[in-house]
């Protein structure tokens, strides 16, 4: 009797603790960083809109293209060879910049191997090791071989954005009181936001490279908990009319849904015509895409876009 008394009590006191760990998340407010009193707590970022960018010249419209340069930071694994592959050879040719980071080396291709098991810890090795190799690049792409992602809208998504300003950047979710940016849909970061992220991964008890919690969070939420210690925020990636931009399903399954819920107007319902990612996709449908997005056009007409961003120099793909 009296152990099952006790075992009772013992039960009463780890559902206390479980209770009040919980709680304590639940109300997690970290100091930002010393010094940073700009707050940059918006929730919403906007790209540009057409009438914003007539009344910039054209000096200065330039100047910005030559600034908005993109690394990006695509995490592979050998098990998903052919989505690695996939995006070798297709997006991520847009990118000013593309560094694939690995669990493990593969002899068919190219990439950073961060000998690391633990998908939180590799994703940390990759942030430091772009950090320290970004050069003059200001802006930084972090997805995962199964995203397709359109640079040039990304580019455009951040035009008259600062960098030196803390940007984070994607589609944003919440989980309790801890807002994030999804992973599948791509993240976006502004050099200021990464300079503080590497700043705090030196700060184990803030940023542990080793979850000490009773569950294991996800990487996307590992990362929004690391960036709130420095007062960066998730924010949402929108067009100009408020659509968001970074998409955790495919065009194929958006337009299926749109076709439900907006059946007398399906394009509109869908997604915007600025998207910068999607996901859920087949590496044939990768392709597909590919072919879509940067080789289909009609011929003869203009789309009289204020500005051009070219693929990278040297790059074989469109």
């Amino acid at each position: 009797m009296f152990s099952e008394g006790g075992s009772f009590v013992k039960g009463m006191l780890l559902g206390g603790v479980f209770c009040l760990v919980v709680s304590l998340l639940a109300n997690f407010s970290p100091s930002t960083e010393s010094g940073t009193e700009d707050h940059h707590n918006h929730h919403h970022v906007k790209a540009a809109s057409k009438d914003e960018l007539t009344h910039l010249s054209d000096s200065h419209i330039k100047e910005l293209i030559n600034q908005v340069r993109v690394y990006c930071v695509i995490m592979v694994q050998p098990k998903i060879l052919v989505y690695w592959a996939t995006a070798a050879e297709t997006w991520s040719k847009h990118c000013d910049k593309a560094v694939f980071y690995t669990s493990e080396q593969s002899k068919a291709l190219e990439a950073v191997d961060l000998n690391e098991k633990d998908e939180w810890a590799r994703l940390r090795k990759a942030l430091k090791h772009a950090y320290d190799n970004a050069g003059d690049l200001r802006w930084f792409f972090v997805a995962q071989p199964t995203t397709f992602a359109i640079i040039e809208n990304l580019k455009y998504l951040v035009l008259t954005k600062d960098p030196s300003q803390p940007f984070y950047l994607g589609n944003a979710m919440k989980s309790g009181e801890l807002e994030y940016v999804a992973y599948d849909s791509g993240i976006a970061l502004s050099y200021e936001a990464l300079r503080r992220l590497v700043n705090i991964f030196q700060d184990e008890d803030k940023c542990p490279e080793r979850g000490r919690a009773l569950w294991k969070l996800s990487e996307d939420k590992q990362l929004a908990a690391c960036l709130k210690y420095t007062g960066v925020f998730a924010e949402n990636g929108e067009d100009a009319h408020g659509k968001g931009l970074f998409n955790s399903k495919s065009v194929e399954t958006l337009i299926k849904d749109s076709m439900n819920d907006n059946p007398n107007n399906v394009v509109e319902g869908c997604c915007s015509d600025m998207a910068v990612t999607f996901n859920g996709m087949s590496p044939s449908q990768m392709q597909v895409m590919m072919f879509g997005v940067y080789r289909l056009r009609p011929y003869g007409h203009n789309f009289l876009d204020s500005l051009v961003f070219l693929p990278p120099e040297g790059s074989d793909n469109d």
